[in-house]
């Protein structure tokens, strides 16, 4: 847990106004996590903290790589990523709605950055990623093509066997 706390930012005894934090996330960072989409990676972090009379605004900005499953052959695969976000965190109590804005209890002086960055990087991951052109386990996707149907080669064709239509089908299409 070690590596956590290298993601905490005190903010109590913070003046007004702006304040600017770097963060270097690592393997280390990773490791600690359960049950983590991200394998390993190397990732720069920049906070730029404005602290207001109730709430600061927070601008995150991360740029570098990750490692995670591809989604075709379930071997690592290296995905760069970059973001820029915007988080809002409020001095009140009770809870938000509103994705953007997190409330922090009186009783609290600190920002635990860790997960809010491990949630920015996997939103920023792309929505499929795969290995590039013929990189992926060969072996892998003769075992995906033998038990799911799955063939690299037509994924886009489909099976126009006419004798399966439901005539009900058949008879909407006549409407047009």
């Amino acid at each position: 847990m070690r590596a956590m706390k290298d993601f905490t930012v005190s903010y109590e005894g913070l003046k007004l106004g702006k304040h600017e934090f770097e963060f270097e996330i690592t393997n280390k960072f990773f490791e600690e996590l359960e049950y983590s989409l991200i394998e390993e990676g190397e990732v720069h972090v920049t906070l730029l903290l404005e602290k207001r009379e109730t709430m600061m605004v927070a601008d995150i900005s991360f740029v570098g790589w990750v490692k995670k499953p591809c989604d075709r052959c379930n071997e690592p695969v290296k995905v760069n990523v970059k973001s820029l976000s915007q988080l809002i965190f409020k001095f009140d109590i009770g809870e938000s709605e509103d994705e953007n804005l997190i409330i922090l209890p009186p009783s609290e002086y600190q920002l635990h950055l860790a997960p809010i960055f491990y949630e920015l990087m996997v939103v920023a991951l792309p929505l499929r990623s795969v290995h590039p052109e013929d990189e992926c386990n060969e072996e892998m996707l003769d075992l995906l093509e033998e038990y799911s149907g799955y063939s690299e080669e037509d994924p886009d064709e489909e099976d126009d066997d006419d004798d399966d239509i439901d005539p009900r089908w058949e008879a909407l299409k006549k409407l047009n």
